[in-house]
């Protein structure tokens, strides 16, 4: 016989997204301390854009940007550090859905918020727009990049003619 919870065996708990899960566990979280906190620790993945993911999704089928998620999560877990951390993020939106978008630039502004700094190298431009200081780098990329075009605000990347970025941006 197995083993249930709330008439769900732990291989049914293990199919279910972070978003069900966390509806799951929370009909109980008022009056169990337990479900409470497992919710707490859920949270912050459906924060970052990761409600879709199954909760026994093997680590190795996710996208490099879902796995820089997983850790902005586990670092929204644990709470704030004791000193101001440096993060560096490499494309993380890759896959969103422009809805997850939001939810990770709330998730990076809450590390700012609480005096963190955060670097993200992204092509989107709904990330680029919000950004409090661009570096854009090319005009192309490999042998033909790598050059300052460059350097400041947002609002005044829409003039420089020669940046690629530039001109996705007023499309956009």
């Amino acid at each position: 016989m197995d083993v249930q919870y709330q008439g769900k065996n732990i291989a049914d708990i293990l199919d279910m997204t972070v978003d069900q899960s966390i509806e799951f566990f929370s009909v109980n979280a008022k009056n169990h301390n337990t479900e409470a906190r497992i919710v707490m620790k859920l949270q912050p993945l459906a924060e970052t854009g990761l409600g879709y993911l199954r909760l026994g999704q093997s680590s190795d089928t996710l996208s490099g940007g879902e796995a820089q998620r997983i850790k902005l999560a586990s670092f929204l877990i644990k709470g704030s550090a004791e000193k101001p951390t440096l993060f560096i993020f490499d494309e993380p939106t890759t896959g969103l859905h422009f809805h997850d978008i939001r939810k990770l630039l709330d998730s990076f502004n809450a590390l700012i918020s609480k005096g963190h700094s955060v670097i993200v190298i992204e092509h989107n431009p709904d990330i680029i727009k919000c950004a409090d200081w661009i570096i854009d780098l090319g005009p192309e990329g490999g042998d033909m990049g790598g050059n300052l075009v460059y350097e400041g605000t947002p609002e005044n990347l829409i003039g420089i003619k020669e940046s690629y970025t530039a001109q996705y941006l007023k499309i956009s």
